[in-house]
């Protein structure tokens, strides 16, 4: 499923259909896949449009980020326009990808299908969580890249389709971590706390970090919080312990990543589990 970088460029550069060839195609590093993310560099002061919808947030350095939702289908058409008006288009195949399908039975109804009474702390619920995601910073806090933020087998994966008692839901977004409750949740990349909420209907005890360029991080289904909104949080330090508040059959951390609107999959900014289990092993 990873594609090379290089033949991501390659590629790029035969599909582009260039209106100006002065400036530099910008360069990326990610991957162009359903639930993808790609991190990319253009030129101070160009404006960056995918498939003509504005990327709200650009460094004052050019750096800036898209992501693929999961069922995104290519070609991508980004655009750059240039601080002297100028502009280029460029085009991006998508690599397909399959998901899995999980069910989970024996949740207590009224968790699968909300009381009409509860529904309006739902819509509350997603109103913060929406307005939690609207700041925009541009500090470099993904100088470092990403780590994991907690390590335990992986119980949970990005885009599979659960079934809830035998009725389809929407898909997963997150990957969970199968680990005790209490277990230490820290920061996978430097960021700023956007929403620490104590507990809401289907995630619990939720906390959001914005790691800038539109880039969010959602931690669910805590059983404690130990950041405040407003924190600046370095990677590796502690924010949070596991629990199973909310919607959770058993005490896990669901790790979400936003980019924009964009729900993409986490799992692709870290290496795999086993080898950051090997790391921890020998470094204990």
């Amino acid at each position: 499923m990873r594609l090379a970088f290089k033949t991501i460029i390659a590629a790029a550069s035969l599909l582009g259909a260039s209106i100006t060839a002065q400036a530099a195609e910008p360069t990326y590093k990610g991957q162009f896949v359903q639930g993808g993310i790609v991190f990319g560099q253009t030129a101070a002061g160009d404006a960056i449009f995918l498939d003509d919808e504005a990327i709200d947030t650009i460094a004052p350095d050019g750096r800036f980020i898209i992501g693929f939702p999961r069922d995104y289908e290519g070609p991508a058409k980004l655009t750059i326009r240039h601080s002297d008006g100028s502009t280029e288009e460029f085009a991006y195949d998508i690599g397909d990808r399959a998901f899995d399908i999980q069910r989970i039975d024996g949740l207590p109804k009224k968790m699968v299908t909300p009381d009409p009474e509860v529904m309006n702390r739902i819509k509350d619920d997603n109103r913060q969580a929406r307005e939690a995601r609207v700041e925009r910073f541009t500090e470099n806090f993904l100088e470092n890249g990403f780590i994991w933020p907690a390590i335990g087998p992986i119980s949970g994966v990005y885009g599979s389709q659960r079934i809830l008692n035998g009725e389809p839901r929407s898909p997963h977004w997150g990957v969970d971590i199968a680990v005790p409750t209490g277990t230490p949740v820290v920061a996978p990349a430097d960021g700023i706390v956007t929403l620490a909420h104590p507990d809401m209907y289907f995630s619990g005890a939720t906390l959001f970090l914005d790691h800038g360029l539109g880039m969010v991080s959602a931690f669910l289904h805590l059983a404690e919080i130990d950041v405040k909104v407003g924190d600046v949080v370095r990677q590796g330090d502690v924010i949070a312990k596991v629990g199973a508040s909310g919607r959770a059959t058993g005490p896990h951390l669901d790790w979400r990543i936003n980019v924009g609107a964009a729900r993409v999959d986490a799992q692709l900014l870290v290496p795999p589990m086993e080898e950051a289990q090997k790391a921890a092993n020998a470094n204990n």
